[in-house]
């Protein structure tokens, strides 16, 4: 019989599901196995990074043998992989626009997931025109100019393989 439990931090309404006899875990974003989803209440000026610590905690209590992820493929659980989480939270927790900058690089990537390549103006009108892109901007980068951050996000994805650019055009990779 499967187990729910509350998984707040990446969203406040977030559950895990646990399967003791097998110890599988389903963790959604709450854990996968190089980190964890991006923690949006606390880009909204919610403090929810101690939430996620305290999932983090309920998970090293089931001890999982299996852990189905929200993204990425299945692995077995081992207590590095939730102690390499708790560095990047910690990390996050000591330098919130670390993790800012993170979470506008995921949303650019999804939307670049979404479109697969598009005219980098194209891609710039899209940013200009998604609210939650400006809130982390005026939220955490007050001192850049909006377009200037999008361009700096875009350059730090495709510096990382996750996108490319081409002439005039952004496409993800």
């Amino acid at each position: 019989m499967w187990e729910a439990y509350a998984a707040p931090g990446h969203d406040p309404d977030a559950i895990l599901l646990f399967e003791p006899d097998h110890r599988i875990l389903i963790s959604g974003d709450a854990l996968w196995e190089n980190g964890f989803g991006v923690v949006f209440p606390e880009l909204e000026g919610t403090n929810a990074f101690d939430q996620v610590a305290a999932t983090f905690d309920v998970i090293e209590s089931l001890k999982p043998s299996v852990v189905i992820p929200g993204h990425g493929a299945m692995f077995y659980y081992t207590p590095k992989i939730v102690a390499a989480a708790r560095q990047r939270l910690n990390a996050f927790v000591q330098n919130p626009a670390k993790h800012a900058r993170h979470a506008v690089k995921v949303l650019l990537k999804f939307k670049l997931l979404e479109v697969q390549q598009q005219s980098f103006d194209q891609f710039s009108v899209w940013a200009n025109s998604t609210p939650y892109l400006k809130m982390c901007n005026a939220r955490f980068f007050d001192d850049m100019e909006f377009a200037f951050f999008i361009e700096q996000m875009c350059l730090e994805l495709v510096k990382s393989g996750a996108a490319r650019i081409t002439g005039k055009f952004i496409h993800s990779s």
